[in-house]
């Protein structure tokens, strides 16, 4: 390949870089860092780049600052939660399947810089690759902007995506507030859907916990299950705050 579809390649990049960070509300410092961020080895190699020019090492800085994020984020939501569950609920949010919903979210993948061969394969879509990338750029945000702002763009991005289903799983909540209940004498608790939305391929329902045949929190789903557990996690904070 030559040096001129090199710069080609590069350039494309650069303007599409500049509309995504004014599309994302960030801005920027120095630019070659987040190419590097964009770097898939394939791109490296096509071209003889140095060996250490692809995102790697971004991609490993960017997951420790992301864990480092997403811990603060869950340590301050759920302060009544042990470390067990917010080490859960942490893994469940910077698992490879969550990064690539995040960054398929802002279309992080049309920016990546890839050899011929590894496009022709669908490299853009891989999950693997597309979820290096979206570490390897909060890593590179941390470098250029510092932690304040990756903290900022985890509030648009991640954050308020995190309480679905795959949450919901990390931890029981159900469970956990039937445990709350029964240790504490407090009574009878039961569940109730009391409202259904939206067509049948994209139901919401609506579930209510009740306390001694008393109402005390709501949950909205996309499922029953996740409906009740969601009104059985606020109503377990509820109850927690007070204490």
């Amino acid at each position: 390949m030559t040096k001129t579809r090199k710069q080609e390649l590069i350039n494309t990049f650069q303007q599409q870089f500049e509309l995504k960070m004014q599309e994302l509300s960030l801005s920027y410092n120095n630019i070659s860092i987040y190419q590097q961020a964009f770097s898939h080895s394939s791109f490296i190699n096509d071209f003889n780049m140095g060996r250490l020019e692809h995102n790697e090492r971004l991609e490993f800085l960017g997951d420790a600052v992301l864990e480092l994020t997403v811990s603060r984020f869950l340590y301050d939501q759920y302060p009544h939660l042990p470390e067990g569950d917010l080490t859960k609920m942490r893994a469940n949010i910077v698992c490879e399947p969550s990064l690539v919903i995040f960054a398929n979210k802002i279309h992080l993948n049309t920016l990546i810089l890839l050899g011929k061969g590894e496009e022709k394969t669908g490299g853009r879509t891989r999950p693997s690759l597309v979820a290096d990338v979206f570490e390897a750029f909060v890593g590179a945000l941390y470098l250029d902007q510092g932690l304040d702002v990756v903290k900022t763009f985890a509030e648009s991005v991640i954050f308020p995506f995190v309480e679905d289903e795959q949450l919901m799983g990390a931890v029981d909540f159900k469970t956990k507030f039937q445990e709350y209940v029964h240790q504490r004498y407090l009574g009878q608790l039961q569940y109730r859907i009391i409202k259904e939305d939206g067509p049948a391929h994209n139901k919401k329902f609506t579930s209510e916990v009740q306390l001694n045949h008393e109402a005390i929190a709501q949950g909205t789903g996309r499922t029953k299950k996740e409906s009740e557990q969601k009104a059985a996690e606020k109503a377990f904070l509820a109850l927690t705050q007070k204490e």
